[in-house]
């Protein structure tokens, strides 16, 4: 009789346990970033991002169709390569997630978003800016950052209007990212009567501009705009105080609108002639930017770059729309992410039709005494 007593409890505690499983339903989101080579920071600062959100959804036990959600990170590397950005783009796809955050380069997001929108999961960047990414109209592409017009436009204003700058040297890398950025710059400084004095190219892999620079030097230019990223920004900012260019300032994206650029400059005067602009309020002006921060910094000491609280929010965008919709299927949420007015870290988030967000703002910031500093 115990031993029938005994088998009876276990029955009903495996039985209530099976129900507690299949009460409890997993949904992965994907990150992709480069998470290797010279842009691992700024992978790594993002997938931060994306992980404290997991885990501050999974604390509120959200519940989709009766079930509570369990969130799970799905997380690639594209090593900022077009090429591994589509293949890991696709293996998500295989995976079936449910969602994707990412990418981070524009030259990777692109071709990525064609995927994605093949396979019917949708994407939602914090940190990609060519204003292209929204062009074809995709339905699974979204944006919660100002793009590459706003943040172009905004430093051409500032150098014309408030620095009163008028010979400009432009350098780009030739990505996807900054090739465009750099354009729009040039577009926009013309028609402020800026004169575009030089034009010199280079790649996301160099390390000596000194040629570059050396020319450059020759057409004395009040400033040069660097449309790339912080590994290169950081020689160049060394390489032009070795050629007695420290009067020069350099103007530059969200690429090099980092804390990293401080390490890589390594003492440059030059860092002090930097102006950046990057697609979103400072931390102090978003809405939840200063708790947010500090949080994040407790978390991951000394890890902070520039996209992470835009991935945090593009996680909740998506679970956002999931818990609207009462479904995790992407055929069934994909729409409601268009309807999305959500209060998030960064900003109030909407969309427009095209995908791009509603009223994005920008912040120019610039370097005093080894600290990044906001200028408006």
């Amino acid at each position: 009789m115990q031993m029938k007593l005994k088998l009876t409890v276990a029955a009903a505690i495996a039985v209530a346990g099976g129900v507690a499983l299949a009460q409890e339903m997993v949904v992965k989101i994907g990150h992709v970033a480069p998470m290797s080579g010279g842009q691992a920071h700024y992978g790594k600062d993002n997938e931060n991002g994306v992980r404290m959100a997991i885990e501050d959804l999974n604390a509120q036990k959200v519940t989709i169709g009766g079930k509570t959600v369990k969130f799970e990170l799905a997380a690639e590397d594209d090593a900022a390569d077009p090429k591994q950005g589509t293949a890991v783009a696709q293996k998500l796809c295989d995976a079936k997630v449910a969602g994707v955050v990412g990418h981070l380069n524009s030259g990777t997001t692109i071709p990525a978003s064609k995927i994605y929108n093949d396979c019917g999961i949708p994407h939602v960047t914090g940190a990609a800016t060519n204003p292209s990414l929204t062009k074809p109209g995709y339905n699974t592409t979204y944006r919660i950052i100002a793009n590459d017009l706003a943040l172009g436009g905004g430093l051409a204003a500032y150098a014309a209007d408030t620095m009163k700058l008028k010979k400009f040297a432009v350098i780009d890398d030739r990505t996807g990212y900054g090739q465009p950025l750099a354009e729009v710059f040039i577009k926009d400084a013309k028609a402020k009567g800026i004169e575009i004095v030089d034009q010199q190219f280079t790649n996301d892999k160099a390390a000596d501009f000194m040629a570059i620079l050396t020319q450059i030097k020759s057409k004395k230019p009040d400033a040069i705009f660097f449309g790339g990223m912080d590994a290169q920004a950081g020689a160049m900012l060394r390489q032009m105080e070795q050629l007695g260019m420290s009067n020069v300032k350099y103007f530059g994206g969200d690429g090099i609108c980092t804390n990293e650029l401080i390490k890589i400059a390594a003492g440059a005067k030059t860092l002090n002639g930097v102006v950046c602009a990057e697609g979103g309020s400072s931390i102090a002006k978003m809405p939840g930017g200063t708790a947010w921060k500090a949080k994040y910094d407790a978390k991951y000491p000394g890890q902070f770059q520039i996209y992470s609280p835009y991935t945090y929010d593009a996680t909740f965008v998506l679970a956002d729309a999931m818990k609207r919709a009462n479904s995790a299927d992407p055929k069934v949420y994909i729409p409601f992410i268009a309807s999305t007015n959500l209060k998030g870290v960064t900003a109030n988030i909407a969309f427009e039709k095209t995908g791009e967000m509603k009223n994005p703002s920008m912040t120019l910031s610039t370097y005093k005494d080894g600290k990044k500093v906001a200028l408006n």
